[in-house]
């Protein structure tokens, strides 16, 4: 069975398998366990919309981080279109990581 064949949940879980390849440069922890992804919301045409924060208002990789984001979904078979928006509400806080994240720190 192919991704685009796959149940939603399956593409879901092969989006954040995705999104768990990239990292935020200053702190050594991929951006979904780091807490910054709020929604990913999936279309039957394969379009995805994630939703998406950053450590703070002046991170320096506030342009590119967003773009790795859509580089990282757009691997995942069936996916057709992603956007991006990055939003600011929460506020993101080190309470938002994982379990897995705050030990690896």
């Amino acid at each position: 069975m192919s991704t685009h064949d796959a149940s939603p949940d399956d593409r879901r879980e092969a989006i954040v398998r995705a999104l768990r390849q990239v990292r935020d440069p200053e702190i050594p922890v991929n951006i979904h366990d780091l807490g910054l992804i709020y929604g990913i919301d999936l279309r039957d045409d394969g379009a995805v919309h994630i939703r998406m924060t950053l450590t703070s208002p002046n991170c320096p990789v506030a342009e590119l981080l967003p773009g790795q984001v859509q580089a990282a979904a757009r691997t995942v078979e069936g996916v057709t279109d992603v956007t991006v928006e990055v939003v600011w509400d929460p506020t993101w806080t080190a309470d938002m990581m994982s379990e897995a994240a705050k030990l690896e720190l």
